[in-house]
């Protein structure tokens, strides 16, 4: 059973860097096909994926936040890690981490053989 748990800040000043880490357990990130995604959910609106990590190490970043975003992992803790640059209040959101297949990776919803973390409330506020 893959596991996902993401961590970090629940609040964080505008202009500043969000980070956040999601720890896995049960698959290893270099596991054949898997990929690595984040989503958020604004208060409100709908789910909008936002990047993904691949099991090779390829990366893919929604346009919206191309730019500020970077995804990287650390393969010995079996962890990735979001850094989101210059956060305003529209980054306010649930976000979540994600186990996807290669044909889902960029998909903003639950689905086929998916598995997510609980999520994480992150509020953009002075």
């Amino acid at each position: 059973q893959v596991q996902l748990q993401e961590s970090g800040p629940g609040l964080v000043k505008p202009s500043q860097t969000l980070s956040l880490t999601c720890t896995v357990s049960g698959e290893s990130l270099t596991s054949a096909g898997s990929y690595w995604s984040w989503i958020r959910q604004p208060p409100g609106k709908d789910l909008e994926w936002i990047g993904y990590i691949s099991h090779s190490g390829l990366r893919s970043y929604g346009p919206s936040l191309k730019g500020r975003i970077s995804i990287s992992r650390d393969t010995s803790k079996n962890e990735i890690t979001l850094d989101l640059r210059s956060v305003t209040p529209e980054d306010t959101a649930v976000y979540y981490c994600a186990r996807r297949s290669p044909i889902r990776a960029t998909i903003p919803a639950r689905g086929g053989d998916d598995y997510w973390g609980q999520g994480i409330q992150v509020t953009v506020s002075s």
